[in-house]
């Protein structure tokens, strides 16, 4: 009997994070995306995102590619005073092996045309980050297209 309530303690733990929607904006028109499963940002449903140094973020993007993608990369930068800087280890990483079919069976590159699948991936907020307001841009690009964006508010703490 402990035993089964600690596992749903953990289950329930684990999937609070998770539990809703991250509020976040269309990279293409810059309006509040309506999917309600499109993006989970750990600890944080509404914008501004509070990013806390040394501590790591979990990211999970549901999406539906257009076209038949082969490769995929990471592309995640930070606006500050209008400077586009780079988040040191996830920008420019291969997302193909972050790729996740919806039943939580694993997925890579190339990816279908009217497939939906799910990427997950964290990063870590490293300590040499200022403690400052930006607006993440968060892209899984191939080349130079967008295959799924979006764009959140967040606050380094």
């Amino acid at each position: 009997m402990i035993r089964e309530i600690f596992v749903l303690f953990i289950a329930t733990s684990f999937t609070a994070d998770f539990a809703a929607a991250t509020t976040v904006l269309e990279c293409s028109t810059g309006k509040v995306n309506r999917n309600p499963k499109a993006v989970s940002i750990s600890k944080c449903d509404q914008p501004p995102c509070l990013l806390k140094r040394k501590t790591t973020i979990d990211v999970e993007q549901h999406f539906v590619p257009d076209r038949d993608v082969h490769s995929l990369k990471t592309s995640v930068n930070a606006a500050v005073l209008g400077v586009s800087l780079p988040f040191v280890g996830v920008d420019g990483s291969n997302a193909c092996n972050q790729i996740y079919n919806v039943d939580g069976s694993k997925a890579s590159c190339p990816l279908t045309k009217g497939t939906e699948y799910v990427y997950k991936n964290s990063f870590p907020v490293l300590q040499i980050y200022p403690r400052i307001a930006v607006k993440v841009h968060w892209a899984l690009t191939e080349g130079p297209d967008n295959i799924a964006c979006f764009e959140v508010p967040a606050q380094i703490m």
